[in-house]
């Protein structure tokens, strides 16, 4: 379905209903009463900065070329709300606009805006979704977050119990921090409303995905308008920062036993003898997240209140906001800084965040000049929407991989402060703070990470349903009754989810020309990869999720992507043994009846046999019999642990802002700082734990070293022939207790002498170091010679020796073969 309204001059577009009488009637009134916009004029109550109003200008520019999508950036500080405030009233005036939506992904910003808009637009009358004292259907500008509106298109009628959200009823959409997680997640409702867009965001245009210019029918790095902390510094509107980029010793290293002094092994073995899960080696990834040590923080807060700015000629620490990565590190800062400076009373420093009651009025406080606290520890609350002129420090406590989210964190301290230090002396600069490499991270990869674009539980299960339907189309499966069968039987349950659709909700009328292709039982009989295609892209995101258990759920993922994976002749080693430790779970449960009832499949799925020959109807047959058993599986916490170990600054580096030219040109560099930091990546973790890689991971790691990273001429210019596994090894390493697993046999053999064992630690040492043994002359070399060469330990018995080298032959195979 189409609208055209070629009077005005615009392009036939795509609609998802039927505009109401009132609608279209208003459309065709505007061929008459919509005023050019050429000749604007700006109200100075809302914009008087020549920017804003070269904003304002921009947006209605584009309007008058008929294109419907404008993107505004924008730094943090600069006005961006004020100049959306400008451009609704500049469209209301010119019968442009009637109706407006305001989107923003927190409740917050949400208040935030409409009380911005309520202030500087008193006659439009507002309506916040959130709060159910507010009324929608007698508002013309509309408050929300985006899952809020989600179910407010279909469920919002008015008092005639009409639907009041029809697709024509918004006239502009504005976007606040536009980025493409947005787009993806909540793509159908810009797709149900026929209105102009206009997003707004601060992460500088040459950062911004292109995928996001794509969404606003933009050239990459050309949006509506732009302007960016540098020039906004030039110009006096805002100020700029300088970093103190901080690295701790047990931040950056973890927490190594072998490295601890005696008495600190005490500690240690004191502090985790009851839990079996530590091992000896602590990752780094542990500190702040469940293990708190007090000599890091007092480490963090020492740094801070000897070279953080300060006021009252010096004698008091400037605002602070210190982003503390959850609360219980949040809590255990405040309690570190009483301790150590409990001259500055109780309200000095307070935690902010949603565990606190009465947060709103500590943010009050802290957003108030005269009032305490002077420091924030925020989870999260105060990353983005706060405006307070008046802070002067910023401390990264946590790890940040979302580049939108940093640069609005950086914002938090870019506003100008007139008369901060006395009479005349004004706010040059801020502080930042960096214990967390965010700096060095975004230098090497300025793009990071979005969150919320991942696929939902429910959306895998049924794609990964969907393509064991698919592989089970080969003839050699068509002439087994029992795969036939297992296929009618998910082919039901994938129909049968697309006939349990609403018809009538906003989402479902966006593809229901899919939903009625996919009703139908024939369209599963043959499916390819269009189809496919169409499934993944318009069905599953629609499904209704289960209602069960979440760990029902991922059992069921578990073991459809199994069966998949042997269908498909792929590697799923990992996946197993998460089953496998499923298993293991409920085999510590059988003094519950209906565990116990199970306890023949629970000790077969724990042994190696029973993967050797497994095929998917097995594997269903698990599932059914186990995935009810789960929910008397505990879910696993972590203990929580505070510690004392000694820590230490192991580098500091002073007055390096972030160049947005991206100054780390050195692709070496480049790849080696990504790699560490991308340990969690799945290409990577296999390596690292001495698994093969398959032909997909060798591809996705490609795409990162050959596209993303820099060309392949890049990576043969710097490492020649190497394989990707071996120079991924030789960089992460191996994990220790996966080069253990490896030399398992020759560890726990009685045959070995004491000096044999030794030989072979110190190979399991070198390749944890090293990633491979790539020349066999290192054990020639010290610190081997001293305990003495492989053929004199062993003169009496080669045979062991050469399985030796035989394992470690196939360590360094794993590295560089392909699954």
């Amino acid at each position: 379905m189409y609208c055209t309204d070629d009077v005005r001059g615009y392009s036939p577009r795509k609609v998802l209903g039927f505009f109401s009488k009132i609608d279209l009637q208003l459309q065709i009134d505007r061929r008459i009463s919509a005023k050019p916009l050429g000749r604007i004029k700006i109200s100075d109550a809302i914009t008087n900065r020549p920017y804003q109003k070269e904003a304002v200008t921009a947006v209605c520019e584009a309007i008058e070329k008929k294109q419907r999508k404008m993107l505004i950036v924008q730094a943090t500080g600069s006005g961006k709300t004020r100049v959306s405030i400008s451009i609704v009233d500049v469209l209301t005036r010119h019968n442009y606009v009637k109706n407006v939506l305001f989107l923003a992904d927190r409740t917050a910003l949400v208040k935030q805006a409409k009380k911005n808009f309520v202030n500087l637009l008193p006659n439009l009358t507002c309506c916040n979704l959130l709060d159910s004292r507010d009324n929608p259907e007698q508002s013309r500008m509309i408050f929300s977050t985006y899952a809020t509106m989600m179910n407010a298109i279909d469920e919002t009628k008015t008092k005639y119990g009409e639907k009041l959200f029809t697709p024509a009823h918004f006239d502009l959409i504005i976007i606040d921090e536009s980025h493409r997680s947005i787009y993806k997640k909540y793509q159908d409702i810009f797709n149900y409303f026929d209105a102009m867009l206009l997003g707004m965001t601060a992460t500088p245009k040459n950062e911004i995905d292109r995928n996001t210019y794509s969404v606003f029918d933009l050239e990459r790095g050309v949006p509506t308008f732009a302007y960016e902390l540098d020039k906004a510094v030039q110009e006096g509107y805002l100020v700029d920062y300088t970093t103190i980029e901080v690295k701790s010793k047990i931040m950056e290293e973890g927490i190594h036993y072998d490295d601890l002094s005696d008495e600190e092994k005490d500690l240690f073995d004191e502090t985790f003898e009851d839990d079996e899960q530590i091992d000896k080696d602590i990752s780094n990834t542990a500190v702040n997240e469940w293990l708190f040590n007090k000599d890091t923080i007092d480490l963090v807060l020492k740094k801070l209140m000897e070279c953080g700015l300060k006021v009252e000629g010096g004698d008091k620490l400037g605002k602070t906001i210190i982003f503390a990565k959850n609360s219980r590190h949040a809590q255990a800062i405040v309690e570190r800084f009483h301790k150590r400076y409990p001259e500055y009373g109780e309200n000095f420093i307070k935690q902010i965040d949603y565990s606190i009651k009465y947060v709103d009025t500590l943010i009050d406080d802290f957003s108030t000049k005269d009032k305490m606290p002077q420091i924030a520890v925020s989870v999260d609350m105060l990353d983005t929407g706060i405006d307070i002129p008046e802070i002067l420090n910023l401390v990264f406590f946590k790890k940040v991989r979302s580049f939108s989210k940093f640069w609005q964190m950086i914002g938090r301290g870019t506003r100008l402060c007139p008369n901060l230090f006395g009479a005349g002396i004004d706010k040059e600069k801020f502080l930042i703070f960096d214990f967390c490499n965010n700096f060095e991270f975004f230098r090497a990869d300025t793009h990071g990470t979005e969150g919320g674009i991942m696929a939902s539980m429910s959306e895998k299960i049924y794609n990964t349903k969907t393509m064991i339907v698919r592989e089970l189309q080969e003839s050699k499966y068509m002439l087994d009754d029992a795969f036939v069968s297992y296929r009618r039987n998910l082919v039901n349950e994938l129909q049968g989810s697309v006939v349990a659709l609403n018809q009538n909700s906003f989402r479902v009328k966006g593809h229901l020309r899919f939903v009625e292709k996919y009703k139908e039982l024939s369209s599963w009989d043959n499916l390819e990869s269009i189809e496919i295609a169409e499934i993944k892209e318009h069905i599953s995101p629609l499904v209704t999720p289960a209602k069960e258990d979440e760990l029902v759920r991922r059992f069921d993922y578990l073991i459809y992507s199994v069966s998949l994976a042997i269908l498909q002749g792929n590697n799923a080693s990992l996946t197993i043994n998460r089953i496998i430790k499923t298993a293991e779970e409920l085999s510590k449960l059988y003094n519950i009846s209906e565990v116990k009832e199970q306890r023949n499949i629970i000790e077969k799925v724990m042994t190696e046999e029973f993967w050797e020959n497994v095929n998917p109807l097995n594997l269903d047959f698990v599932r059914k019999a186990l995935r009810d058993l789960l929910k008397f599986i505990e879910k696993e916490r972590q203990r929580i642990y505070y510690t004392d170990f000694n820590d230490e600054i192991v580098a500091s580096l002073e007055g390096t802002p972030l160049k947005l030219e991206n100054d780390l040109k050195n692709y070496r560099k480049k790849v080696e700082f990504y790699l560490k930091e991308h340990q969690d990546n799945l290409a990577v973790y296999k390596i690292r734990n001495n698994k093969r890689l398959s032909e997909s991971d060798l591809k996705e790691l490609e795409k990162i070293l050959w596209k993303e990273l820099g060309t392949r001429e890049d990576y043969v210019k710097e490492y020649g022939d190497t394989p990707i596994g071996a120079l991924i090894r030789k960089i992460v390493g191996v994990d220790r207790t996966a080069v253990n697993e490896a030399f398992s046999k020759f560890l726990s053999e009685e045959r070995l002498n004491s000096n044999q064992i030794k030989f072979v630690r110190l190979i399991i040492d070198y390749i944890v170091a090293n990633g491979n043994v790539d020349d066999n002359a290192v054990f020639m070399q010290e610190p081997f010679r001293s305990v003495g060469s492989i053929t004199s330990l062993f003169k009496n018995d080669l045979g062991t020796a050469k399985e030796i080298m035989l394992v470690v032959g196939e360590i360094k195979k794993n590295s560089e073969e392909i699954a």
